[in-house]
């Protein structure tokens, strides 16, 4: 049996490219130029940039920086950058291929809302913020299968 993991992932970039090409009308910013890095990272590199940015020496599973506080979306934006690590998210080994995708669309998503502004610090916050999470995985699983 073969471990889930970015190995087995092909196409990285197209893969993710279709993750935000089923993400819902009100996503996709349309006519609009919007971009975004990501780093697909371990464990290793995501703690130490953990430790850094947010003085937590531990690995996590996603990091988030968005460029400003506000994002207004003009013509061309550029919202900001998404730290995801593969070892994090590969938690347990034996989960199938099939559940580390599901995972790892997850965790983009909430990426994704952080870098538009999103947050979770407050409880009404957080509510608001896994139903829009839970929009979007729908619309890109129901898009993906």
């Amino acid at each position: 049996m073969r471990r889930p993991g970015l190995k087995n992932l092909k196409k990285k970039e197209l893969f993710f490219n279709k993750i935000c090409k089923s993400f819902p009308k009100k996503y996709k910013f349309l006519n609009k130029k919007v971009s975004l890095t990501l780093l697909l990272s371990n464990n290793k590199n995501i703690k130490k940039l953990n430790k850094y940015f947010r003085n937590k020496n531990k690995s996590t599973d996603i990091l988030s920086f968005p460029f400003s506080k506000k994002t207004n979306v003009l013509k061309q934006t550029y919202i900001g950058d998404i730290i995801i690590s593969y070892n994090y998210i590969n938690r347990p080994k034996s989960q199938s291929l099939k559940f580390f995708k599901e995972k790892l669309i997850k965790i983009f998503i909430h990426g994704f809302l952080h870098l538009i502004g999103f947050d979770h610090i407050k409880d009404k916050d957080y509510k608001k913020m896994l139903k829009e999470e839970e929009k979007i995985y729908q619309s890109v699983i129901s898009k993906l299968d």
